[in-house]
């Protein structure tokens, strides 16, 4: 059984940050390009930020330079780092990794179950 467990979540206010987790489970061999989505009501999902297994990153123009995209493959891990926080942040955050499974030959996409970020005063 593979999981993505998003964590950090939760209600700040405007000003101040958060750092997103999200971190696989399973028989990974390898763990290949992660995506951070996000969902606010009554919008489309939009992706936040993405990084390549080599470290490369790409990010939503409106958000570069408030967030930031990490990982560490040792630990099955990704990360967001979300500064300044705006109200119009809040959304619901989707992380989204390629896995290569241990004795598997293909690579497939897995979702965590999304964690709940509220900027509000």
């Amino acid at each position: 059984q593979v999981q993505l467990v998003e964590s950090g979540g939760g209600l700040v206010q405007p000003g101040e940050s958060l750092t997103l987790s999200c971190v696989a489970s399973g028989s990974i061999f390898r763990l290949g390009v992660m995506k951070w989505f996000r969902q606010a009501p009554g919008k489309e999902r939009e992706l936040v930020a993405l990084i390549f297994s080599t470290g490369s990153t790409n990010y939503a123009d409106t958000l570069k330079g408030r967030f930031s995209i990490s990982r560490d493959n040792a630990k099955n891990a990704g990360y967001l780092q979300m500064n300044n926080l705006k109200p119009e942040d809040t959304a619901v955050y989707y992380c989204n990794a390629e896995l290569l499974l241990r004795y598997g030959d293909s690579w497939h996409g897995y979702w965590g179950q999304g964690t709940q970020v509220t900027v509000s005063s």
